[in-house]
């Protein structure tokens, strides 16, 4: 229940490590919802959330900090650098003071985002692209076990969108980790997700690989028909009633 209302129910999935999970569904289908429940800024009436057989509802913010990663839709802005913003990120890690190890994870999570020219620019005077990277760098820099992104393209340019899930899915492929995107854009999914999970009504509609994307289930869930093609080895959505002029 969020604001009094019943957001999700019946809400059941597994996730695999070194894949990268694409929620889908249509606006107010509580996609932000069911993330924010996952590393517990929101608190389940009921049920359990388990990452290597621990329950992340049973344990403190700061131990959910060390496993979970989250970039929400939204970036609180303040007077710091990227450099100090992004380390605020290895707070969960550090003991008595700043070590030369949480340093060096900075400086790879700058150099991997090609961002060592924001090192040292102020976060409020930042485009919004340029401070979704930061909020991006500051999760990884965690070095979750899981990373929770809330639209993580939605104020990128079509190359840092296709730079920022590139990165995203080789990070998760090569550390064995996993990270679940609410995404919007079907094609991107399609492109960069392992796994889909469809959402309708505050349920799970469908689940799985590639093999569950068809126009049928995209149809029931958005209410609008489509077609699936290739383009360059890669399967796109095409919106069935779209026309040219």
């Amino acid at each position: 229940m969020y604001r009094n209302r019943n957001v999700l129910k019946e809400i059941g999935f597994s996730i695999e490590q070194g894949h990268v999970v694409a929620v889908l569904g249509p606006n107010g289908v509580g996609k932000t919802t069911l993330l924010k429940c996952l590393n517990r800024i929101l608190k389940p009436r009921q049920g359990t959330v388990l990452l290597d057989e621990e329950n992340l509802l049973d344990l403190s913010t700061m131990d959910i900090a060390r496993r979970v990663g989250y970039v929400p839709q939204r970036v609180e802005t303040g007077r710091l650098t990227a450099f100090d913003a992004v380390l605020l990120g290895r707070r969960p890690h550090i003991g008595w003071d700043v070590t030369s190890r949480d340093l060096a994870i900075v400086d790879a999570i700058f150099t991997k985002l090609g961002m060592e020219a924001l090192r040292l620019a102020y976060i409020d005077e930042m485009s919004g692209g340029e401070l979704q990277k930061v909020a991006i760098a500051r999760a990884l820099v965690q070095e979750p076990k899981i990373l929770l992104l809330d639209e993580p393209t939605s104020n990128l340019d079509m190359k840092n969108q296709v730079d920022i899930l590139s990165t995203i899915r080789d990070i998760v492929r090569d550390h064995k980790i996993a990270a679940i995107m609410t995404m919007h854009d079907l094609n991107q999914a399609l492109r960069f997700a392992d796994t889909f999970i469809f959402l309708k009504n505050g349920s799970v509609y469908i689940h799985g690989s590639h093999d569950i994307v068809t126009p049928a289930v995209i149809e029931e869930v958005y209410g609008l028909p489509v077609m699936i093609g290739e383009l360059g080895g890669i399967r796109c959505v095409i919106p069935g009633a779209c026309k040219i002029a």
